[in-house]
């Protein structure tokens, strides 16, 4: 158990381990897990809400108003609605997403699952994105993999993939900054 656990670290991961050993406790984990994602969807589709999370100018109670009416429009309720506004109500909203990635890693774990982080320049495509599972799926031995996907348009174009320790950084980004190091070096 404490071996499960010991993935996640610091405030974020306090939070999530509580969320995940509440959620395992009720046999909830796949129902929670899925309305966090809807909630981290949300944060990253809107900078209104970004704002809302991430601003110290809000209070507690403002920010819990306000994601209450939130959660309700996005249909997001029972444990994972109460933890958000729990997380709200403790001016912890602002780690959030790092609550909901601990947490995901919690629940991979648990399942025998494999986290592979995934930055793209731009978002990938379906038949992209399952090529790119059975390349990862192939190299972790047949493990099932859980994909967190990040579009940063600064990588210019290819892709970084991390699973576990392992990274490896295919962005163009990084191969144009080689290639003027090359150049800086030949001179």
């Amino acid at each position: 158990m404490a071996a499960e656990l010991s993935i996640v670290s610091g405030m974020a991961g306090r939070y999530a381990t509580a969320l995940f050993e509440l959620a395992r406790d009720e046999k909830q984990l796949d129902a929670v897990k899925s309305d966090l994602e809807a909630f981290d969807a949300l944060i990253a589709g809107s900078k209104d809400l970004e704002r809302l999370v991430r601003s110290p100018v809000y209070g507690a109670e403002e920010q819990t108003k306000a994601l209450a009416a939130i959660l309700d429009k996005a249909g997001i309720g029972g444990l994972a609605g109460n933890f958000l506004k729990v997380v709200a109500s403790n001016r912890r909203l602002f780690a959030v997403r790092e609550i909901i990635r601990a947490f995901r890693a919690l629940v991979a774990r648990h399942k025998g699952e494999v986290t592979a982080q995934v930055t793209v320049a731009e978002p990938l495509s379906d038949a992209n994105l399952g090529a790119l599972k059975d390349a990862i799926k192939s190299v972790t031995g047949g493990k099932d993999i859980d994909f967190d996907v990040k579009v940063d348009p600064a990588i210019i174009g290819g892709l970084i993939v991390k699973v576990g320790s392992r990274m490896v950084d295919a962005s163009l980004r990084t191969k144009l900054n080689s290639i003027k190091f090359a150049m800086k070096e030949a001179r």
